[in-house]
């Protein structure tokens, strides 16, 4: 079996708020990056996502999208305590409900700039091959739903994610990291 030797960098702060959480910026780089919140001495993880354009440009447009109300926005302190609370359920709560995202968007804004700044981002350089992408992703998310509580418990669920085909052969990744991401295991079969 192949074997993938992953060296996830970071904590970075989300692009803007540098001088705000005193976080580096993220480098510009392609891969597959993660969203954590600091707890309990590392950090838990909230999504994994992958761009094969940089990952500031990615979390540009996810920030737009926060601040239209199209994403699920939670309770910072409490995600930071690993206690899922929702503010405001985006997706297609939003899309169906246009009249009570436009009447709360000041505080659906609010709530998602105070999220986004206590976003702590890792990254991986990994390439641009798409279907190593997707597979971890998925993979990575895969995993952390079905972990223990709690932290299957902070993540969105409902990602379109695409995991290993049958006919793909299985690659190990090994993960490595010099802080704690809880919900990443070392090693990981994508």
């Amino acid at each position: 079996m192949t074997m993938i030797n992953v060296p996830w960098s970071g904590p970075f702060s989300w692009p803007g708020f540098e001088t705000e959480n005193q976080q580096p910026p993220i480098p510009k780089v392609p891969g597959v990056y993660l969203w954590t919140f600091e707890w309990q001495g590392g950090y838990l993880v909230y999504a994994a996502g992958l761009t094969r354009q940089t990952v500031p440009k990615r979390l540009g447009r996810w920030k737009g999208d926060y601040m239209r109300g199209k994403c699920n926005v939670l309770d910072t302190e409490k995600a930071q305590n690993a206690i899922r609370v929702e503010i405001w359920h985006g997706w297609g709560y939003a899309r169906a409900h246009p009249e009570e995202c436009q009447n709360r968007i000041r505080e659906i804004r609010e709530a998602a700039r105070k999220q986004l700044g206590a976003f702590r981002i890792f990254v991986i350089e990994i390439g641009k091959e798409p279907r190593i992408l997707e597979r971890l992703e998925a993979a990575i998310m895969g995993y952390i739903y079905q972990s223990a509580q709690p932290l299957c418990d902070i993540p969105d669920e409902g990602m379109f994610l695409a995991p290993r085909w049958k006919t793909e052969s299985p690659i190990q990744v090994k993960n490595n990291c010099i802080v704690c991401l809880h919900g990443l295991p070392n090693i990981l079969e994508i």
